[in-house]
């Protein structure tokens, strides 16, 4: 029996191990890095042990470092999460030779599947649909378009999409350069590029008694960057006897290489239901929320018992409802993807049924569960190895999370009534963290159960529209934008929806220009009520008051739809405004405007050069203008400044060359992705302050680009 967990890994995930620990009784291990001192899951976690240094290879991709933790705090399992040493087999042998407890599939298993080339090769011979590997080399132009793939890789990174013959060999250079940064390992190959395919994957779960469960199938089609943004339970595209064919392949691609434990089986569907194998995930997937809230399972207490010896149940539950999962990051689309640094000054969710979880046990069984000597498990026999190794796997079958043993629980769509919903948050920050450079921007994942597909995009919509989030740019809007589109609620959701929707379109602010105006304005009143509130003389006077009639106030904002100046005029009426607006309550927080018999309330939230204003109308963030800059503040015409802190990986260019618009210039490399550096238009660098290596901060100048003027040409 497990007793101490260390989770070698940090965020979200590392949380949402412990969660299901605290339930069972384990004590929580955490390791964090000196960037993540201070980081939730490091508070949280029972014991938490310092690895020294900031970056992941420093820390979280040192097995050395991880196992001599999990002895300092005297662990007996390690439970991998996601990402870093989750699927790197080595990592896995060591904590086995270690005599600790690996909560994951065998070695033999990470390994098999640890070679993208290699495990297609597998799975054909096991007879399961493949796309044919290219070499990079043999590419010809009856190939094109293809897909660089990383073999060891994942998330995204290393993958590049190639048109044409001669961009080939610079791609494949720079996803090579960026496989081996990521994994460690620089092989890449290419396959046929399927640009409007569908991105389906089968949960499996399996035991050590050859018992392998295909939990349904998550839609993961919405991607940015190769990466899932928008994943769904059940799929749209899917009926009856696709799923019969897709858990059919999972199932067989699990039992060719023995799998024990979580993992999920992807696929690149299409249109008509055909599909090819892509990879096999030998891990727990971030997306795994959607799959526990339409089944009702806890996939991390699966987890542990089948890693204490547990056997499953012959039948797994089905799915009941819909779920929808989207990653909430701190990036800015609209600039594209630019990962989002600094305080997290704000981080809300007002409608959260539960954390990590399903809400409270409700009075009534699941659907598809049975009671039985008190506790409930799948329908079938219950095997004698369960009920002498781990009682808890019946209620790892049947409840999820914050459902305990031996209490008559309910499915999560029981939980909420027939026509209830679920709001489940499972986040690594909280209002007041500070995100870094060092890791990847995903701030949270919100998932939303409901009966039915329509409701539960809608309820999701609603719930990230009315979030608190301040201090950091991110793609919360676009996450709304593309719930609400009908292409998406007619399930129109293949890997292209960005790029055949138009990411101008789907990255606008919920808030159009005439309610940023009136943000703008409520911003200013709640500035004026904050300044008199603490003024020494007349704090007790009105808003704006002036003795006398005498010109209008105006403070001005830097606004996405650009400058605004705000007017106003304070007297014994009241606050006098323009546009027809009129001002009820005004407070330093909390602003009342009127327009005709129409009122809105906006919540004002004021930091340093920042201001948040939260309304119906959507949210808006506004920078109070400065009616003195500072001289120094300012910087030379064509000055390229660092978006985002991070090391120069790579530069191209040196002082005196003439550049031409769009010409990668230099690379920076932070958050695990690396960013291309461009010139702004056709010129001269006629400053390189940096070098390779360098780490920069936010604002640093890069390079400086003075243009071409036509006669300088002559």
């Amino acid at each position: 029996m497990i007793s101490r967990l260390l989770v070698a890994n940090r965020g979200e995930i590392a949380r949402r191990v412990f969660r299901t620990c605290r339930e069972r009784g384990i004590t929580t291990v955490a390791v964090y890095s000196d960037a993540d001192a201070r980081a939730l899951h490091a508070r949280e976690a029972d014991i938490a042990v310092r690895l020294p240094g900031v970056t992941a290879a420093e820390t979280y991709l040192r097995a050395d470092l991880i196992i001599e933790a999990a002895r300092a705090a005297g662990a007996d399992a390690v439970h991998p999460g996601y990402g870093f040493l989750s699927e790197n087999a080595a990592f896995a042998q060591a904590v086995l030779d270690a005599g600790l407890t690996w909560v994951g599939p065998t070695p033999e298993a990470v390994d098999a599947m640890g070679s993208k080339i290699a495990s297609k090769k597998l799975m054909a011979a096991a007879g399961v649909p493949v796309l044919p590997e290219l070499d990079p080399a043999a590419v010809t132009e009856a190939d094109l378009p293809v897909l660089i793939k990383a073999s060891a890789g994942g998330g995204g990174r290393g993958m590049r999409v190639v048109r044409t013959l001669a961009e080939l060999p610079g791609q494949v250079e720079a996803a090579r350069a960026e496989a081996a940064t990521a994994f460690g390992d620089p092989t890449v190959f290419c396959e046929p590029y399927l640009a409007t395919g569908r991105h389906i994957e089968v949960q499996v779960m399996a035991d050590t008694d050859g018992t392998v469960w295909a939990l349904g199938e998550r839609e993961c089609s919405i991607q940015r960057r190769h990466q899932k943004v928008v994943e769904e339970a059940p799929s749209p595209l899917v009926d009856a006897a696709m799923r019969e064919r897709l858990q059919q392949a999972a199932t067989a691609a699990a039992a060719a290489i023995g799998y024990v434990g979580a993992g999920t089986v992807e696929f690149l569907a299409s249109a008509d239901g055909a599909f090819h194998f892509l990879e096999m995930n030998t891990r727990l997937q971030v997306e795994h929320p959607v799959t526990e809230l339409v089944t009702g399972l806890d996939l991390v207490a699966l987890q542990l018992d089948v890693a204490e010896g547990a056997a499953l149940p012959p039948t797994p539950p089905t799915m009941t409802g819909h779920a929808i999962e989207v990653r909430l990051y701190a990036e800015d689309p609209a600039h594209t993807w630019r990962p989002q640094t600094g305080p997290l000054h704000t981080f809300t969710l007002p409608t959260t049924t539960t954390e990590f979880g399903h809400p409270a046990p409700a009075a009534s069984p699941a659907p598809g569960f049975r009671e039985t000597a008190g506790t409930r498990v799948g329908s079938g026999a219950v095997s004698p190895k369960l009920q002498g190794a781990s009682a808890g796997l019946a209620a790892s079958a049947a409840g999820g999370p914050g459902l305990t043993s031996g209490s008559s629980v309910a499915h999560a769509a029981g939980a909420g009534g027939a026509t209830g919903v679920v709001v489940r948050v499972d986040s690594g920050v909280t209002s007041g963290d500070v995100v870094t450079p060092h890791y990847d921007p995903m701030l949270a994942k919100v998932i939303v159960w409901a009966p039915t597909r329509a409701q539960a995009a809608r309820a999701l919509a609603s719930a990230l529209a009315g979030a608190r989030v301040h201090g950091l740019v991110t793609n919360r809007d676009l996450l709304v934008n593309v719930l609400r589109h009908p292409a998406f609620l007619a399930g129109e959701t293949d890997t292209a929806f960005f790029d055949r929707h138009g990411l101008d379109e789907l990255a606008k602010p919920l808030a159009d220009e005439d309610a940023q105006r009136l943000s703008a304005v409520a911003a200013a009143l709640a500035a004026a009520a904050a300044e008199r509130a603490n003024a020494t003389v007349g704090s007790g006077l009105p808003t704006a008051w002036r003795n006398v009639a005498s010109a209008a106030q105006i403070r001005s904002y830097q606004a996405p739809c650009g400058r605004i100046d705000v007017a106003y005029r304070g007297g014994r009426g009241g606050v006098h405004l323009d546009d027809g607006l009129t001002a009820g309550d005004v407070s330093p927080t909390r602003v009342q405007l009127s327009r005709g018999p129409v009122r809105y309330a906006f919540d004002v939230a004021a930091f340093d050069g920042l201001v948040c204003v939260d309304s119906v109308l959507g949210p808006v963030a506004l920078r109070p203008v400065e009616r003195f800059p500072e001289p120094e503040a300012q910087v030379a015409t064509g000055s390229l400044l660092a978006p985002l802190p991070g090391a120069v990986i790579r530069v191209a260019v040196a002082e005196g060359d003439q550049v031409t618009a769009g010409q990668p210039l230099l690379w920076l490399e932070a958050m695990k992705m690396q960013h291309e550096i461009t010139a702004p238009t056709d010129g001269v660098v006629t400053s390189l302050p940096v070098t390779t290596g360098r780490q920069v901060e936010v604002g640093a100048v890069l390079a400086v680009v003075t243009p071409t003027t036509p006669e300088a040409s002559e």
